[in-house]
């Protein structure tokens, strides 16, 4: 009985050895290979804190190129940034690295990345002599910032407050696409960046406002 004991249990670790090779072979779906580039991410150095600085950097390249008027470069690098700007928020709750300092370190460097671009944006048109789309850049960076004080001003407060209709995500896009159709950029014949700067200017003032009255309703209440 032993002999043939023995080699009932060398047949089966030969199946469970073929059926593992079996399964190393097999294709990985799409939900196990987010799974394991995920889990590598978190074993790895990588901190919320560097992708935080990686887009300040890229978004102080797309000042510089802006001013240089390489306005398609400095409008990739931009969009670039930009993304760099939404992935740490999320690379932060998934990994479990996130500290009271990165979020605060997130919050101050958005604000300097999109003055800095528009700074340059408001140089080039005072170069040019366009008073008018440097004035609306000036309300543009002004009201952007008032939107994200007024948010965290009401959350001081104990009231949520993302409504409006610029929020970041959307001024990214509006600044992108000015910089990416701006005159003499690679994607056509196209002036939208003047353009794109009124329209920002207009929806961030709006977007105040309509932040206010949020916060006096929810306090009235």
């Amino acid at each position: 009985m032993a002999p043939r004991q023995h080699a009932a249990s060398r047949r089966r670790s030969r199946s469970a050895q073929r059926a593992s090779a079996r399964r190393a072979r097999a294709p990985i779906g799409a939900g196990e290979r987010r799974e394991l580039v995920r889990n590598r991410l978190i074993e790895s150095r990588l901190t919320p804190n560097a992708i935080s600085l990686t887009g300040f950097v890229l978004n102080v390249v797309a000042a510089a190129l802006v001013w240089e008027r390489l306005f398609f470069l400095g409008g990739l690098a931009f969009v670039i940034g930009s993304i760099m700007d939404t992935l740490d928020g999320r690379y932060s709750r998934m990994s479990g690295k996130g500290t009271p300092f990165g979020a605060f370190l997130d919050s101050t460097l958005d604000r300097i990345e999109e003055g800095i671009v528009l700074t340059a944006v408001a140089g080039y048109f005072a170069l040019h002599g366009n008073r008018a789309a440097a004035a609306a850049v000036v309300v543009a960076v002004l009201a952007s910032l008032m939107v994200s004080y007024t948010r965290a001003r009401a959350e001081a407060l104990g009231v949520e407050c993302k409504v409006g209709i610029a929020t970041r995500p959307v001024r990214v896009v509006i600044l992108s696409i000015g910089l990416l159709f701006a005159k003499g950029a690679s994607l056509g014949n196209f002036e939208l960046l003047e353009p794109a700067v009124f329209v920002l200017a207009a929806l961030s003032v709006i977007t105040v406002a309509q932040r206010i009255a949020h916060v006096r309703r929810q306090l009235s209440v």
